[in-house]
Protein backbone atom coordinates (compact mmCIF):
# COMPACT_ATOMS: atom_id res chain seq x y z
CA UNK A 1 0.00 0.00 0.00
CA UNK A 2 1.54 3.41 -1.18
CA UNK A 3 1.62 6.77 0.83
CA UNK A 4 -1.39 7.99 -0.35
CA UNK A 5 -3.60 4.99 -0.48
CA UNK A 6 -2.81 4.81 3.64
CA UNK A 7 -3.55 8.20 3.84
CA UNK A 8 -6.97 7.70 2.38
CA UNK A 9 -7.90 4.55 3.78
CA UNK A 10 -7.23 6.81 7.12
CA UNK A 11 -9.13 9.87 6.57
CA UNK A 12 -12.00 7.20 5.46
CA UNK A 13 -11.76 5.58 9.07
CA UNK A 14 -11.88 9.00 10.61
CA UNK A 15 -14.75 9.88 8.93
CA UNK A 16 -17.07 7.06 9.78
CA UNK A 17 -15.76 6.93 13.05
CA UNK A 18 -17.14 10.95 13.71
CA UNK A 19 -20.30 10.13 11.18
CA UNK A 20 -21.37 7.19 14.28
CA UNK A 21 -20.62 9.47 17.09
CA UNK A 22 -22.77 12.43 15.37
CA UNK A 23 -25.60 9.75 15.05
CA UNK A 24 -24.93 8.46 18.43
CA UNK A 25 -25.05 11.88 19.81
CA UNK A 26 -28.18 12.92 17.51
CA UNK A 27 -29.94 10.44 18.90
CA UNK A 28 -29.36 10.67 22.33
CA UNK A 29 -30.54 14.10 21.86
CA UNK A 30 -33.85 13.05 20.49
CA UNK A 31 -34.40 10.53 22.99
CA UNK A 32 -34.13 13.37 25.63
CA UNK A 33 -36.00 15.47 23.80
CA UNK A 34 -38.68 13.16 23.64
CA UNK A 35 -39.00 11.99 26.85
CA UNK A 36 -41.75 14.98 27.91
CA UNK A 37 -43.89 13.56 25.71
CA UNK A 38 -43.71 9.92 27.53
CA UNK A 39 -44.29 11.18 31.09
CA UNK A 40 -47.01 13.52 30.03
CA UNK A 41 -49.06 10.04 28.87
CA UNK A 42 -49.17 9.11 32.32
CA UNK A 43 -49.49 10.24 36.08
CA UNK A 44 -48.15 8.71 38.85
CA UNK A 45 -49.59 5.31 39.71
CA UNK A 46 -51.72 6.49 42.98
CA UNK A 47 -53.49 9.28 40.75
CA UNK A 48 -54.48 6.52 37.56
CA UNK A 49 -56.10 4.56 40.11
CA UNK A 50 -57.98 7.23 41.68
CA UNK A 51 -60.28 7.12 39.26
CA UNK A 52 -64.17 5.56 39.80
CA UNK A 53 -65.67 3.38 37.78
CA UNK A 54 -69.31 3.78 35.65
CA UNK A 55 -71.44 3.78 38.74
CA UNK A 56 -69.45 7.47 39.78
CA UNK A 57 -72.15 9.68 38.73
CA UNK A 58 -70.40 12.64 36.43
CA UNK A 59 -72.91 16.13 36.15
CA UNK A 60 -72.17 18.37 33.88
CA UNK A 61 -72.82 21.81 35.23
CA UNK A 62 -75.59 23.67 33.64
CA UNK A 63 -74.85 21.50 30.73
CA UNK A 64 -71.06 22.41 30.09
CA UNK A 65 -70.57 25.41 30.66
CA UNK A 66 -66.87 25.56 30.23
CA UNK A 67 -67.80 24.56 26.74
CA UNK A 68 -70.97 25.81 25.82
CA UNK A 69 -73.31 28.73 26.77
CA UNK A 70 -74.96 27.68 30.40
CA UNK A 71 -78.50 26.00 30.76
CA UNK A 72 -79.02 25.91 26.66
CA UNK A 73 -80.16 23.08 24.55
CA UNK A 74 -76.82 23.08 22.72
CA UNK A 75 -74.73 22.60 26.19
CA UNK A 76 -76.84 19.83 27.40
CA UNK A 77 -76.58 17.77 24.41
CA UNK A 78 -72.80 18.15 24.29
CA UNK A 79 -72.56 17.17 27.85
CA UNK A 80 -74.31 14.12 27.07
CA UNK A 81 -71.73 13.65 23.83
CA UNK A 82 -69.01 13.78 26.80
CA UNK A 83 -69.99 11.25 28.78
CA UNK A 84 -72.21 13.04 31.52
CA UNK A 85 -74.28 10.67 33.88
CA UNK A 86 -76.71 13.24 35.04
CA UNK A 87 -77.16 16.90 33.62
CA UNK A 88 -77.50 19.48 36.46
CA UNK A 89 -79.54 22.36 35.77
CA UNK A 90 -81.29 25.54 37.21
CA UNK A 91 -85.19 26.81 36.93
CA UNK A 92 -87.28 29.45 37.65
CA UNK A 93 -90.73 30.61 36.92
CA UNK A 94 -92.15 33.09 34.21
CA UNK A 95 -94.84 34.94 34.14
CA UNK A 96 -97.18 32.07 32.88
CA UNK A 97 -96.25 29.56 35.15
CA UNK A 98 -93.88 27.73 33.02
CA UNK A 99 -90.59 26.35 34.32
CA UNK A 100 -88.23 27.94 32.71
CA UNK A 101 -84.39 26.81 32.79
CA UNK A 102 -81.58 30.14 34.36
CA UNK A 103 -79.55 30.11 37.10
CA UNK A 104 -80.66 33.84 38.34
CA UNK A 105 -84.17 34.61 38.57
CA UNK A 106 -83.20 37.90 36.19
CA UNK A 107 -81.08 38.08 32.38
CA UNK A 108 -77.82 38.40 33.88
CA UNK A 109 -75.84 41.24 32.24
CA UNK A 110 -73.12 38.58 32.26
CA UNK A 111 -74.11 36.97 29.33
CA UNK A 112 -77.85 37.84 27.96
CA UNK A 113 -78.94 41.07 25.74
CA UNK A 114 -82.12 42.55 25.68
CA UNK A 115 -84.19 42.13 22.73
CA UNK A 116 -83.04 45.27 21.22
CA UNK A 117 -79.67 43.43 21.41
CA UNK A 118 -78.61 46.33 24.15
CA UNK A 119 -76.09 45.07 27.16
CA UNK A 120 -77.72 44.65 30.44
CA UNK A 121 -75.85 46.93 32.53
CA UNK A 122 -74.63 45.54 36.02
CA UNK A 123 -76.93 46.93 38.37
CA UNK A 124 -80.07 47.22 36.15
CA UNK A 125 -80.61 43.24 36.06
CA UNK A 126 -83.21 43.49 38.67
CA UNK A 127 -85.25 44.90 36.42
CA UNK A 128 -85.38 41.90 33.98
CA UNK A 129 -86.71 39.76 36.28
CA UNK A 130 -87.69 36.76 34.25
CA UNK A 131 -90.96 36.12 36.70
CA UNK A 132 -92.44 39.21 34.71
CA UNK A 133 -92.16 38.00 31.36
CA UNK A 134 -93.94 35.35 29.16
CA UNK A 135 -92.25 32.14 27.67
CA UNK A 136 -92.66 33.94 24.33
CA UNK A 137 -91.32 36.97 25.09
CA UNK A 138 -88.62 35.14 26.98
CA UNK A 139 -86.80 33.93 23.81
CA UNK A 140 -86.41 37.27 22.44
CA UNK A 141 -83.36 37.60 24.99
CA UNK A 142 -80.09 36.14 23.35
CA UNK A 143 -77.78 34.40 26.49
CA UNK A 144 -74.96 32.82 24.17
CA UNK A 145 -73.86 35.19 21.31
CA UNK A 146 -71.70 37.28 23.70
CA UNK A 147 -69.91 34.37 24.87
CA UNK A 148 -69.13 34.61 29.08
CA UNK A 149 -65.96 36.67 29.88
CA UNK A 150 -65.22 34.14 32.69
CA UNK A 151 -65.10 30.74 29.87
CA UNK A 152 -62.99 31.61 27.24
CA UNK A 153 -62.93 27.94 25.69
CA UNK A 154 -66.71 28.96 25.58
CA UNK A 155 -68.25 28.16 22.29
CA UNK A 156 -69.96 31.72 21.60
CA UNK A 157 -73.33 30.90 19.79
CA UNK A 158 -77.13 32.54 19.65
CA UNK A 159 -79.22 31.01 22.38
CA UNK A 160 -82.60 31.64 24.72
CA UNK A 161 -83.55 30.80 27.88
CA UNK A 162 -85.56 27.29 27.34
CA UNK A 163 -88.49 25.75 28.90
CA UNK A 164 -87.46 22.60 30.99
CA UNK A 165 -90.14 20.81 28.99
CA UNK A 166 -88.00 21.68 25.58
CA UNK A 167 -84.92 20.08 27.32
CA UNK A 168 -86.28 17.01 28.39
CA UNK A 169 -87.91 16.80 25.10
CA UNK A 170 -84.80 17.37 23.27
CA UNK A 171 -82.37 15.19 25.44
CA UNK A 172 -84.77 12.18 25.37
CA UNK A 173 -85.16 12.19 21.73
CA UNK A 174 -81.78 12.77 21.18
CA UNK A 175 -81.28 9.96 23.63
CA UNK A 176 -83.39 7.28 21.78
CA UNK A 177 -82.38 8.50 18.12
CA UNK A 178 -78.45 7.83 19.33
CA UNK A 179 -79.34 4.70 21.37
CA UNK A 180 -77.64 6.03 24.43
CA UNK A 181 -77.88 5.28 28.12
CA UNK A 182 -80.20 7.14 29.75
CA UNK A 183 -79.68 10.37 31.48
CA UNK A 184 -80.56 11.82 34.83
CA UNK A 185 -81.27 15.36 35.78
CA UNK A 186 -80.53 17.47 38.68
CA UNK A 187 -83.02 20.27 39.26
CA UNK A 188 -81.92 23.41 41.10
CA UNK A 189 -84.81 25.58 42.79
CA UNK A 190 -83.66 28.95 42.32
CA UNK A 191 -85.17 30.79 45.51
CA UNK A 192 -84.87 32.49 48.61
CA UNK A 193 -86.87 33.79 51.34
CA UNK A 194 -86.32 37.43 50.22
CA UNK A 195 -87.63 36.94 46.55
CA UNK A 196 -90.71 35.26 47.34
CA UNK A 197 -93.79 36.47 45.38
CA UNK A 198 -91.50 39.08 43.89
CA UNK A 199 -89.10 37.20 41.86
CA UNK A 200 -90.73 33.41 41.98
CA UNK A 201 -93.77 32.09 43.39
CA UNK A 202 -93.80 31.21 47.25
CA UNK A 203 -92.12 27.81 47.65
CA UNK A 204 -95.36 25.68 48.04
CA UNK A 205 -96.28 26.90 44.78
CA UNK A 206 -93.05 26.90 43.14
CA UNK A 207 -92.59 23.02 43.87
CA UNK A 208 -95.94 22.08 42.59
CA UNK A 209 -95.40 23.56 39.99
CA UNK A 210 -92.13 21.85 39.44
CA UNK A 211 -93.81 18.12 40.61
CA UNK A 212 -96.30 18.56 38.09
CA UNK A 213 -94.35 19.42 35.45
CA UNK A 214 -92.05 16.45 35.57
CA UNK A 215 -95.30 14.34 36.41
CA UNK A 216 -96.03 15.59 33.03
CA UNK A 217 -92.87 14.46 31.39
CA UNK A 218 -92.99 11.11 32.95
CA UNK A 219 -89.43 11.80 33.75
CA UNK A 220 -89.71 11.50 38.41
CA UNK A 221 -87.98 8.62 38.29
CA UNK A 222 -85.02 10.26 36.63
CA UNK A 223 -84.98 13.69 38.70
CA UNK A 224 -83.16 14.63 41.92
CA UNK A 225 -84.11 18.05 43.41
CA UNK A 226 -81.47 20.29 44.53
CA UNK A 227 -81.42 23.88 46.47
CA UNK A 228 -79.72 25.84 48.61
CA UNK A 229 -83.39 26.86 49.87
CA UNK A 230 -84.65 23.84 52.74
CA UNK A 231 -88.17 25.18 51.98
CA UNK A 232 -88.40 23.93 48.69
CA UNK A 233 -86.77 20.44 49.91
CA UNK A 234 -89.33 20.31 52.32
CA UNK A 235 -92.28 20.95 50.37
CA UNK A 236 -91.54 18.24 47.95
CA UNK A 237 -90.73 16.13 50.60
CA UNK A 238 -94.18 16.20 51.51
CA UNK A 239 -95.68 16.05 48.13
CA UNK A 240 -93.75 12.79 46.88
CA UNK A 241 -91.30 10.91 49.65
CA UNK A 242 -90.11 8.93 46.14
CA UNK A 243 -87.74 11.83 44.61
CA UNK A 244 -84.46 11.98 45.20
CA UNK A 245 -83.62 15.02 46.93
CA UNK A 246 -80.34 17.25 47.95
CA UNK A 247 -78.90 19.18 49.97
CA UNK A 248 -76.93 21.89 48.76
CA UNK A 249 -74.36 24.09 50.98
CA UNK A 250 -71.64 26.46 50.86
CA UNK A 251 -69.66 25.15 53.66
CA UNK A 252 -69.30 21.63 53.80
CA UNK A 253 -68.01 21.21 57.16
CA UNK A 254 -71.69 22.42 58.28
CA UNK A 255 -73.01 19.21 58.07
CA UNK A 256 -74.89 18.80 61.22
CA UNK A 257 -76.17 22.26 60.86
CA UNK A 258 -77.63 21.85 57.63
CA UNK A 259 -79.29 18.80 58.39
CA UNK A 260 -81.05 20.27 60.84
CA UNK A 261 -81.93 23.18 59.07
CA UNK A 262 -83.26 20.56 56.99
CA UNK A 263 -85.38 18.99 59.48
CA UNK A 264 -84.63 15.20 57.72
CA UNK A 265 -81.68 12.96 55.49
CA UNK A 266 -81.61 14.21 52.19
CA UNK A 267 -80.57 11.23 49.37
CA UNK A 268 -77.65 13.54 48.48
CA UNK A 269 -75.31 16.05 50.53
CA UNK A 270 -73.89 18.35 47.78
CA UNK A 271 -71.39 20.97 49.25
CA UNK A 272 -68.53 23.25 47.59
CA UNK A 273 -66.12 20.72 47.23
CA UNK A 274 -63.40 23.77 49.11
CA UNK A 275 -62.68 22.42 52.42
CA UNK A 276 -64.28 18.84 51.81
CA UNK A 277 -62.64 16.25 53.71
CA UNK A 278 -62.32 12.52 53.94
CA UNK A 279 -63.76 12.05 57.29
CA UNK A 280 -67.01 14.44 56.30
CA UNK A 281 -67.68 11.88 52.96
CA UNK A 282 -67.46 9.30 55.54
CA UNK A 283 -69.70 10.85 57.89
CA UNK A 284 -72.12 11.10 55.02
CA UNK A 285 -72.35 7.96 53.74
CA UNK A 286 -72.34 6.53 57.28
CA UNK A 287 -75.82 8.71 57.30
CA UNK A 288 -76.76 6.90 54.10
CA UNK A 289 -76.33 9.86 51.71
CA UNK A 290 -74.21 10.32 48.88
CA UNK A 291 -71.49 13.30 48.06
CA UNK A 292 -71.53 14.93 45.13
CA UNK A 293 -69.70 18.17 45.46
CA UNK A 294 -69.85 21.48 43.16
CA UNK A 295 -68.00 23.17 40.71
CA UNK A 296 -64.94 21.27 40.34
CA UNK A 297 -62.75 22.08 36.99
CA UNK A 298 -59.50 21.08 37.49
CA UNK A 299 -57.81 17.92 37.23
CA UNK A 300 -55.97 17.70 40.68
CA UNK A 301 -59.21 18.96 42.57
CA UNK A 302 -61.18 15.77 40.80
CA UNK A 303 -58.55 13.17 41.73
CA UNK A 304 -58.04 14.72 45.33
CA UNK A 305 -62.18 14.35 45.66
CA UNK A 306 -62.13 11.02 43.95
CA UNK A 307 -59.46 9.33 46.75
CA UNK A 308 -61.73 10.99 49.42
CA UNK A 309 -64.20 8.50 47.88
CA UNK A 310 -67.20 10.91 46.69
CA UNK A 311 -69.94 9.25 44.46
CA UNK A 312 -69.99 12.16 41.83
CA UNK A 313 -68.84 15.42 40.71
CA UNK A 314 -70.50 18.60 39.11
CA UNK A 315 -68.13 20.31 36.72
CA UNK A 316 -68.12 22.92 33.86
CA UNK A 317 -65.81 20.64 31.78
CA UNK A 318 -66.94 16.94 31.82
CA UNK A 319 -64.20 16.74 28.94
CA UNK A 320 -61.69 17.31 31.65
CA UNK A 321 -62.95 14.25 33.90
CA UNK A 322 -63.04 12.09 30.74
CA UNK A 323 -59.27 12.46 30.71
CA UNK A 324 -58.72 10.73 33.76
CA UNK A 325 -60.87 7.86 32.38
CA UNK A 326 -58.38 7.67 29.36
CA UNK A 327 -55.18 7.79 31.56
CA UNK A 328 -56.71 5.44 33.48
CA UNK A 329 -57.79 3.19 30.41
CA UNK A 330 -54.12 3.61 28.89
CA UNK A 331 -52.11 2.65 32.13
CA UNK A 332 -54.21 -0.71 31.98
CA UNK A 333 -52.78 -3.83 32.05
CA UNK A 334 -52.75 -5.90 28.49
Amino acid sequence: MNTAQSFILRHVALFVWVLSALLWILGACEARRQKPEVQDLGTPPEEITAVPDSVFDLQGHRGARGLLPENSLPGFIKAIDLGVQTLELDVVVSKDKKIVLSHEPFFSPDICRSPQGDSISPGQERQFNIYNYTVEEIRDFDCGRWGNARFPEQKKMAVYKPTLAEVVDSVERYIRRKQLPPVYYNIETKSRPEDDSIFHPKPEEFAQLLYQELKSLSILDKVLIQSFDVRTLQVFKKLDEEVRLVLLVQNPQALETSLRSLGFTPSVYSPYYIGLTEGIVRKAHEKGMKVIPWTVNDLESMRKLIRMGVDGLITDYPDRFQQLRAQKEKSAPK
